[in-house]
């Protein structure tokens, strides 16, 4: 018999795909095990990404907890990573545990994981230590997301910052640019490829083929997030064609 889980998703106001790659996700799982799931999202305010745009948009997340935990979701997602980077280094621990203080304090507890930290915990799972990063944000606040995948213990060989300031615009972004940007970095003694660290960036019809062409393992804050719900959830962090961590293979 099958089981039905309610996702929820906290995501800015102008994300449209971490509404499209994880319900993606998650739905090819249904054509290999018996779950189901259903999506549901709560909007905080945000058109540019900006460090005090981002700082103003975190603020909106309790209420976004509230809202979606009177859905009674079984788990949420923080769907923004940069959000929580920019905020000091190991915000999204602190993160995660109010935003689960908000559920619980609304009689309707659920786990809570971040992109942020989702990508963290996934890095480690796949037991990397040295990695290679794209993401779409303008320069400064690459180097934050940069350092505070840094402070986290890993060694960042190479990064790209692709300075698309809307987010829009980032949303916008034809994934199959991607391996051509791979292909511009070193790669040389790098154990994971970070895709698309941004839950905007559209990556996942590309992550094959960029596994098979450099001969990397491939990770992006979708697919992160994706393992860290189904974990949450305790069941099989399995999905097809998403990459090495969901595989099966950890």
């Amino acid at each position: 018999m099958s089981s039905l889980y309610r996702i929820g998703q906290i995501v800015p106001s102008s994300n449209v795909t971490m509404e499209t790659e994880i319900p993606a996700m998650l739905t090819a799982r249904q054509a290999i095990r018996p779950e189901r799931f259903t999506f549901h999202s709560a909007r905080m305010r945000m058109k540019t990404v900006k460090k005090d745009e981002l700082a103003a948009m975190d603020a909106e997340s309790d209420r976004c907890a509230v809202e979606l935990s009177d859905a009674r979701v079984d788990v949420l997602g923080y769907a923004c990573l940069v959000a929580i980077m920019s905020m000091g280094l190991g915000y999204h621990r602190d993160s995660e545990a109010r935003l689960a203080r908000k559920t619980l304090e609304n009689d309707a507890p659920a786990p809570v994981v971040t992109s942020a930290g989702a990508l963290v915990d996934g890095l480690k799972v796949m037991g990397a230590k040295r990695i290679a990063i794209v993401a779409p944000y303008m320069r400064p606040l690459t180097e934050l997301v940069v350092d505070y995948i840094r402070a986290e213990g890993f060694e960042v060989q190479d990064w790209r910052a692709l300075e698309i300031p809307d987010n829009l615009d980032v949303a916008r972004h034809d994934p199959n640019n991607l391996p051509d940007i791979v292909r511009s970095m070193n790669l040389e003694g790098v154990d994971v490829v970070v895709l698309s660290a941004c839950v905007q960036m559209p990556s996942l019809p590309v992550v094959p083929r960029v596994e098979a062409e450099t001969g990397k393992p491939v990770l992006t804050a979708a697919i992160a997030t994706t393992y860290a719900m189904l974990k949450a959830l305790k069941l099989e962090p399995v999905v097809p064609g998403a990459g090495a961590l969901l595989s099966g293979a950890y």
